[in-house]
């Protein structure tokens, strides 16, 4: 198993267990199969409505707490310092956890207000001290945000004692936002991928399912890759337990030259997942 450190010297799997849309029910057994496989990293959120069953999971699945590393993230919609707060103790409640490894804000915005104009700044201050309180307490071991902006970034470390330690973002081969990763791995904040195959819609196009055919591996492992070699986190989503070992199996490597051209590539349609407010295209 492969590790990032983050800026307080923890470490981070490269490679976790997504668990969007992974209903509460078939979480627990989807947490299982993937500690059994060899997967230590584990990503739920408070919007998934699975962090009981992911809690259960981890509880069940034999391997000492401090071997895992589990991250939730504070709802969009919880955007002043005392509705952060509560959300982050009943994560623990419900988990049934000592403390979360990774606690990130889930969005800068709440999703009803995705990208637009009203941008939070001074209510994403509130919610990171209270992310920052439950670092210092011990409740959480690091901190961070997802799918913020350089300038939603910019505002929290203006302001913070703690910088973000990590920003979890919706990266895969068609939508590689450069600069955004560039910025954060100035600031020395990990960057997490999420939807590294694109919420499937990787498998559809011809690009990359020819460029997956040309090394022998599927178009999930091949968008992996992919986001691994960026130096980002990679977060597949899957209860399929082939598909969890086919995703941790990624023993190739893609050239300079096909990296290059895979970053090249641009697609924004997410057919019929695109009414999410992340793949919406903003």
């Amino acid at each position: 198993m492969e590790f990032k450190t983050l800026s307080n010297g923890k470490k981070i799997p490269v490679l976790g267990l997504g668990t969007w849309f992974i209903d509460d029910g078939k979480v627990t057994g989807a947490v299982v199969s993937a500690v059994k496989i060899g997967y230590r990293h584990i990503d739920t959120a408070q919007a998934y409505d699975n962090e009981k069953g992911v809690g259960m999971g981890i509880k069940a699945c034999g391997i000492p707490r401090e071997e895992l590393f589990v991250t939730s993230k504070v709802a969009a919609e919880a955007k002043s310092y005392d509705t952060a707060a509560k959300s982050i103790d009943e994560t623990l409640d419900k988990m049934g956890l000592p403390y979360i490894d990774l606690m990130l804000i889930h969005s800068p915005q709440p999703w009803a207000e995705w990208r637009n104009d009203k941008r939070y700044f001074e209510e994403n201050i509130q919610v990171w001290k209270a992310l920052e309180d439950a670092y210092t307490t011990g409740k959480v071991k690091a901190i961070g945000v997802s799918n913020f902006l350089i300038d939603d970034l910019e505002n929290l470390i203006a302001h913070c004692e703690i910088k973000p330690m990590v920003n979890q973002l919706l990266i895969h081969i068609g939508n590689t936002p450069a600069e955004l990763i560039a910025y954060c791995k100035e600031q020395d904040i990990v960057v997490e991928a999420y939807s590294p195959i694109a919420h499937g819609e990787a498998l559809k196009n011809k690009t990359i399912v020819a460029m997956a055919q040309k090394y022998g591996v599927s178009v999930p492992q091949l968008c992996i890759k992919y986001v691994l070699n960026l130096g980002t986190v990679a977060l597949p989503k899957t209860a399929n337990v082939e598909h969890m070992q086919n995703n941790a199996s990624l023993d190739f490597e893609i050239s300079d030259e096909d990296m290059e051209t895979l970053k090249t590539l641009k697609f924004k349609d997410y057919g019929e997942y695109s009414f999410f407010p992340v793949f919406s295209g903003k």
